[in-house]
C-alpha cells in the first residue's frame, strides 16, 4: 500500500469502543495512518471513555460521535467492526476495502458503580490496544 492505510472503525452509537479504538490506532499508527471512528446510530462519546484513555496519555474530550453516512462516500483500506450490529449494519463502502470484525463487549452497558463501570471500560480499552497494536504491525509493517 502507497501512502497513508486509511481506516475507518464502526460501532453502533461511537461513544465507547469505536471512540477509543479511533484514538489507539492514531496514537499507535502516527503518520502510517489516516483514521476516523463511527457509529450506525450515533450518540455521544462516555465520558468513562475520556477517563480510561487519559489514563493512558490519550485525549479524546474533543471527539464527537459521528455518523457513518458521514463517510459512505470516502475510500478506506480497512473498515473495522469493533461490535456485531454494526457489522450487520455496516453500508456497502466503494472500493476494495479489507472487512474486519472484532466483538469486543460494550463497555457502555456496564452495570454499577462508577469505579465498576470504568473497570470495563479499561478492559475495553486494553482488549482493542493489544488487539490493534498486532493488527498494526502485521498489516503496515511490510509497507
Amino acid at each position: 500500500m502507497k501512502g497513508k492505510a486509511r481506516i475507518l472503525i464502526l460501532c453502533t452509537g461511537n461513544s465507547a469502543r469505536s471512540q477509543m479504538a479511533e484514538a489507539i490506532v492514531r496514537h499507535i499508527g502516527g503518520d502510517r495512518v489516516e483514521v476516523e471512528s463511527a457509529g450506525v446510530a450515533p450518540s455521544a462519546v462516555r465520558e468513562e471513555a475520556i477517563a480510561v484513555m487519559g489514563e493512558i496519555g490519550i485525549d479524546i474530550a474533543s471527539h464527537r460521535s459521528k455518523s457513518v453516512d458521514e463517510f459512505v462516500d470516502r475510500h478506506f483500506d480497512y473498515i473495522i467492526t469493533v461490535c456485531d450490529n454494526a457489522r450487520e449494519s455496516c453500508p456497502v463502502f466503494p472500493g476494495d476495502a479489507k472487512r474486519i470484525h472484532w466483538s469486543f463487549d460494550d463497555p457502555a452497558g456496564a452495570p454499577g458503580s462508577y469505579d465498576e463501570r470504568i473497570y470495563a471500560f479499561r478492559t475495553s480499552r486494553d482488549e482493542m490496544r493489544q488487539k490493534l497494536r498486532e493488527f498494526l504491525d502485521g498489516e503496515l509493517a511490510a509497507e
